[in-house]
């Protein structure tokens, strides 16, 4: 039975955008370029395959992690390594299982 609180569900490594953008220049093999903090571009994109409001609320939770990011608490990654039972998976890790898929 998992606890009656808030969870944090981070990884083992703390990225910026940055970070990410370089990862999936590796794993893609061609350059990707974080786009800023800037989510109004986002909100666009997203409008044309999904509904307004819905490209509206991705946006401001896109705020939100501009603004708080996801940086995790201390303890937060061995609480989820017990739940789970294993090691976090690594955003690399995750990015290559994706690429290949």
């Amino acid at each position: 039975k998992l606890p009656i609180e808030t969870i944090n569900l981070v990884g083992p490594d703390t990225l910026t955008g940055a970070d990410v953008a370089a990862i999936w220049s590796d794993v893609l093999g061609r350059p990707v370029v974080y786009g800023g903090d800037d989510p109004s571009g986002f909100e666009a994109n997203m409008a044309t395959f999904m509904p307004r409001w819905t490209a509206y609320e991705m946006r401001l939770m896109a705020e939100r992690y501009v603004s708080d990011g996801m940086i995790p608490e201390d303890g937060d990654r061995e609480r989820l390594v017990g739940i789970l039972g294993r090691p976090l998976h690594g955003y690399s890790e995750t990015a290559r299982a994706l690429a290949a898929a």
